[in-house]
């Protein structure tokens, strides 16, 4: 099947496919060989949006697309090519967040391993608390008069500082940001809340990553069977920890999600990319494939359609703009981390 590129992506004009190949396991546990061939079977069925990031294997990602884009049968111009800075490249602590003095060397550093002269969007994949907001944004700013990027956006921004950027943005004469990626699933219903009234306000387009919950949405978590192996359990493990009563909920959940998806003929996978991409605000749903079983499974559910009493029942499960545990959204949000609360105030 062939994706059409039927989705736009915010206020830019710019129309997106509804899925877009996320990067982050190529070079990092999908070694090269395997992931240039999955990036081209994704060019092939219409996926038109690449998202990487320099973080990802520390530059090893974009490497490796860099290398599949130049092997496409599709013209550069005809794709729509993404990453991402802020992480922490190398053993350096300067060579990270969102200061000028590092996006303008890090934009460098990705053009090179990309194998490109431009990028079509940039964004920062974090909040940085070190580094001043205008500041970030008139560096931004300054790479789409040059040229270098087209577009930019944020990542895991909460909805205060979206309305922060929009703001300074107006007030300095600054280009605001297009886009903001984030989680966003069946399990992860937080954005709903606040983030995604206030892009919808801003015309600024969501690409929503995590549709399936890192894994909690695979069909492997069911309520009586072995807990699955996770690579991403080793990074986080408190997010797949079950003897946690908030990780029991959400295994319920999940367990109940599945049993909806087989009342309605779906597999679980095609229900979770299907709600996703039901939501007004999202653009584009980014994935995450393995295996070109895994691409086919995804390219599926974009030809799903949920009824309104499917939607219903799903809210049911998860109450709208709730998520089981707050390291669900992406970040350790600064405002709930103990020195922030009230134990700051003990002698």
């Amino acid at each position: 099947m062939s994706l059409e590129l039927t989705r736009r992506l915010g206020r830019t004009g710019v129309r997106v496919s509804p899925l877009t190949l996320g990067t982050m396991n190529f070079g990092r546990w999908a070694k090269e060989a395997d992931s240039i061939p999955i990036i081209q079977a994704a060019i092939e069925a219409g996926v038109n949006v690449i998202d990487t990031a320099d973080a990802y294997g520390a530059g090893s990602s974009e490497k490796i697309v860099g290398k599949a884009l130049r092997k496409a049968s599709v013209p550069r111009e005809d794709l729509f090519l993404a990453t991402k800075f802020h992480g922490q490249i190398g053993e350096n602590p300067q060579h990270a967040g969102n200061s000028r003095r590092w996006i303008t060397q890090a934009v460098e550093d990705s053009l090179r391993r990309l194998g490109t002269d431009y990028l079509d969007l940039y964004q920062a994949h974090r909040p940085d608390p070190d580094t001043d907001l205008l500041e970030t944004l008139h560096t931004l700013n300054d790479l789409i008069r040059q040229g270098k990027i087209r577009y930019y956006g944020t990542s895991v921004f909460p909805a205060h500082q979206q309305v922060e950027a929009h703001w300074l943005a107006e007030k300095h004469g600054l280009i605001a940001p297009h886009t903001e990626q984030l989680p966003y699933s069946l399990l992860v219903r937080g954005a709903e809340r606040e983030v995604f009234p206030v892009v919808e306000k801003y015309g600024v387009g969501v690409l929503s990553y995590g549709p399936l919950a890192a894994g909690w949405l695979s069909g492997g978590y069911r309520i009586g069977a072995e807990q699955p192996t996770s690579a991403r359990a080793d990074l986080i493990p408190g997010r797949f920890d079950l003897a946690a009563e908030r990780n029991q909920r959400k295994l319920a959940a999940a367990d109940a999600l599945a049993r909806l998806a087989e009342e309605n003929g779906l597999t679980l996978i095609e229900l979770a990319v299907a709600f996703a991409l039901n939501h007004p605000a999202v653009s584009s749903v980014i994935i995450g494939p393995r295996t070109a079983d895994h691409l086919e499974s995804y390219l599926k559910a974009t030809t799903v359609e949920l009824s309104d009493d499917v939607l219903d029942r799903i809210d049911e499960i998860v109450d709208p703009g709730t998520q089981f545990l707050e390291r669900d959204t992406g970040r350790d949000t600064p405002s709930l981390q103990p020195d922030a609360l009230r134990r700051r105030r003990r002698a």
